[in-house]
């Protein structure tokens, strides 16, 4: 079977629908108990629910959306997991702790950490949220998404004879990628590895892969081959997993000059960033002024159309239908003038499937983050492309997959590592590292890259404090530290390593000293992989004075969180110390990646040996570690 599927691309596709159905009813069950059984408290501490929310102004956005916005009053040390396009419901919460759900679905607009603009449904829901009392919103079940890319499979699957069957057959199946015959282009501010990397993608006509390991300037390489496509094509597509990584590549472009439409709303919010999404460069637009005047006296007439005589209707409908017409004129004249005139069309895989969207083609799809997005997402939007660039790193964060038997049958599994391991003509590994000094980087460059990066000579040697070691490993063990289980929204923490984590950064801080540490703006990272260590962590240095001066120099997270960043100092905190050798999700040696190549100048683990060093990665980085430190 297995071989059939490699085979077979159709084959592969079905088995991959038949994987998301899984994912599908394990998230669609796990909503239902969320719902039914976890209490509001767990719901905050994982990220789903805000509560309780002041009910704001509501308004009609530029796109004509019935649009309200609401704060949230408690604690914002807690990160949420709201942001534009996803489905959310609201509640009440009676005296007696009773949760009564209203009866009708909201869009999330935008989110920032205390503030969310909501698309609603109709009048009457605004009404009602505003009669009520302790309100409170949590992330509704997303079945579009879903739907989007059910829907994408089955394109594929079905395709026959055209460019996505194509490209199936390509990316899936047994059909050799093709390259054009070109002459190099040099780029002279860019290092060897970057420049093929960039030449590979001109050269390809079915798909190419920019493999960009940590600090390797991945997103530089990308945003030259995309500048460089922009010369021999009008416009290309630029998509991502997430609305973060979309802004993040969408700001270098800007940065070049590109003129770019964002479909959503960013997460990073700033001026600059608002400037080309699509709704403000709709409001912008020379025509929007009368736009906006004609659907005010809309509104105004279909009020007036409710309580007029049988006698006047006539007339007033007349005017109605005018009016619709003449507004149905402008918004297609505005989109055209907005889409004709944009280089890049950006947007989260999902969301290239947004009606805005109908109908568009491109020659060229740039996926942006490609590693840690569905197989199924990826091509949702390749239907609309007659080639794809793949660019990420799947030695990194996997896509987010909560079934374990989806997982276990290779839905974790995305398009680009599949591409990568059986087409290697197509990928381009960038080597060259500008981040991490040479101590550090040398463990992941051994275990997860065929030890091929190299150090860049700026950044080999450099370090904080002289006769530094780079890389240490406080060992636990000897301390008869003891996990916890705290509960499902939190998992496993480890007070006692926490509490040993925060001496040994403080004892570090007053080595630097904390006038150099201010004046240099040296950043330091507290990692874990378990959200409860890192609330602990973040409570514990809210609460203490010596702290104060340097906490915004100090970022605490989670491994996910930590992705795409880096800082001169990090701190790791494994958490995992018991008799069983028990490591749970560390088991993911992408999430250890991440971790271990955040850190510029300085790494420091906690961790327990006995228990980690049973796994042979842990082992093997403990001895790395041990002989650096001798």
């Amino acid at each position: 079977m297995i071989e059939a599927e490699q085979n077979n691309p159709t084959i592969h596709i079905r088995q991959q629908l038949t994987l998301l159905r899984m994912e599908y009813e394990y998230e669609k069950e796990e909503f239902k108990r969320q719902s039914e059984v976890m209490g509001i408290t767990r719901k905050l501490k994982r990220g789903i629910c805000w509560y309780p929310i002041k009910i704001g102004r509501s308004f009609y956005n530029s796109l004509n959306q019935l649009t309200l916005e609401i704060t949230r009053n408690e604690d914002i040390d807690i990160e949420h997991n709201f942001e534009f396009g996803r489905p959310i419901c609201f509640f009440r919460e009676a005296a007696n702790g009773q949760i009564t759900y209203y009866n009708f679905v909201a869009t999330v607009s935008y989110a920032d950490e205390q503030r969310m603009a909501i698309i609603m449904p109709d009048i009457k829901s605004i009404t009602d949220l505003q009669t009520g009392e302790k309100i409170g919103v949590q992330l509704y079940f997303d079945e579009t998404s879903y739907r989007t890319m059910f829907e994408a499979l089955a394109d594929v699957e079905q395709a026959s004879g055209n460019r996505l069957a194509e490209l199936r057959d390509i990316l899936l199946g047994t059909l050799k990628p093709e390259f054009r015959e070109l002459y190099p282009v040099r780029f002279p501010w860019l290092n060897t590895a970057q420049e093929k990397a960039v030449n590979k993608v001109l050269y390809a006509k079915d798909v190419a892969i920019v493999h960009g390991p940590p600090g390797t300037g991945k997103t530089t390489t990308l945003v030259e081959a995309i500048y460089e496509t922009l010369h021999r094509e009008p416009q290309v597509m630029v998509c991502a997993q997430s609305n973060t990584a979309v802004d993040w590549i969408c700001e270098k472009l800007v940065d070049r000059g590109v003129n770019i439409l964002r479909i959503g709303n960013p997460t990073r919010v700033n001026d600059k960033m608002l400037s080309f999404t699509y709704e403000r460069r709709f409001e912008n637009h020379p025509s929007y002024t009368e736009l906006w005047g004609i659907r005010k006296e809309i509104r105004a007439i279909q009020g007036r159309l409710r309580n007029s005589r049988y006698e006047e209707r006539e007339g007033v409908r007349n005017r109605l239908n005018n009016l619709r017409e003449r507004a149905t004129q402008l918004e297609i004249q505005i989109n055209a003038d907005l889409f004709d005139n944009a280089h890049i069309i950006a947007s989260t895989l999902v969301s290239s499937n947004h009606h805005l969207l109908n109908g568009k083609h491109f020659n060229t799809l740039f996926i942006d983050e490609a590693a840690q997005a569905l197989e199924a997402a990826c091509w949702v939007a390749i239907r609309k492309a007659n080639r794809v660039i793949l660019a990420g790193d799947h030695c990194q964060l996997p896509a987010t997959v909560k079934c374990y038997e989806a997982a276990r049958g290779g839905l974790e599994q995305t398009l680009m590592e599949k591409v990568a391991k059986s087409k290697p003509s197509v990928v381009s590994l960038l080597k060259l590292q500008y981040r991490m000094n040479e101590a550090i980087m040398k463990f992941p460059s051994q275990w997860f890259y065929n030890n091929e990066l190299q150090a860049a000579p700026e950044v080999s040697h450099r370090g904080i404090l002289d006769w530094d070691t780079p890389i240490r490993w406080i060992d636990t063990s000897e301390m008869d530290f003891k996990e916890e289980f705290t509960g499902e929204s939190f998992g496993r923490i480890n007070r006692e390593e926490a509490d040993l984590l925060l001496e040994e950064l403080k004892r570090y801080i007053e080595r630097i000293g904390a006038k150099r540490i201010l004046d240099e703006q040296i950043d330091f990272g507290l990692i874990s992989p378990y959200k409860a260590q890192v609330q602990y962590l973040r409570s514990k240095i809210k609460s203490a004075s010596f702290f104060r001066p340097y906490r915004n120099l100090l970022t605490v997270h989670t491994v996910d969180g930590f992705q795409g960043q880096e800082r001169d100092v990090i701190f790791i905190s494994l958490v995992r110390a018991n008799d069983e050798g028990q490591i749970g999700f560390l088991h993911d040696l992408r999430r250890m990646n991440v971790a271990i190549t955040r850190a510029r100048m300085k790494l420091v683990i906690l961790g327990d040996a006995k228990t980690l060093g049973r796994h042979p990665f842990y082992r093997k980085l403990l001895e790395y570690i041990t002989n650096i430190d001798q």
